[in-house]
């Protein structure tokens, strides 16, 4: 019995020390990237108290397909100029990678996206259906 009134005090200081520790943040995903095919340049800032990436630069356009958000579902937003179009938004840090949307231009379609930093500077960004990811890795631009 008196093995279990030394060890309960204990344990219980144990997980008061390790609930009190702060929750590891994100490694930080601001700065310009190419896109895994190299074909555009992405902008990641802050928008608020989120993370949002925009198209920055377009280095190869598609032969034959107008710079413009042709396969929005909104026909009000087809005409949109690539540059500038947001890839990127409401990212948010939910620890150790980054929570968001991610917009395909290429589809037309939004996915639910998780953003990290791999160890060799790259980041690895994935858009989500349910448990399915696919994963690209985009690299810095100085």
């Amino acid at each position: 019995m008196s093995i279990i009134r030394t060890i309960a005090p204990l344990a219980a200081l144990t997980l008061g020390a390790l609930a009190a520790l702060p929750a590891q943040a994100a490694q930080p995903i601001t700065g310009r990237w190419a896109t895994v095919d190299g074909k555009a340049i992405v902008a990641i800032a802050p928008c608020g108290k989120q993370m949002c990436g925009r198209i920055d630069k377009i280095v190869k356009p598609t032969p034959g397909r107008p710079q413009t958000d042709i396969k929005n579902p909104d026909p009000a937003l087809r005409s949109k100029p690539l540059v500038g179009l947001a890839l990127l938004s409401g990212f948010t840090d939910a620890g150790d990678l980054w929570k968001g949307t991610i917009y395909d231009p290429e589809s037309g379609k939004s996915y639910s996206s998780k953003v990290s930093r791999n160890k060799d500077g790259t980041l690895k960004v994935q858009g989500c259906i349910a448990f399915f990811c696919k994963t690209q890795t985009w690299t810095p631009v100085r």
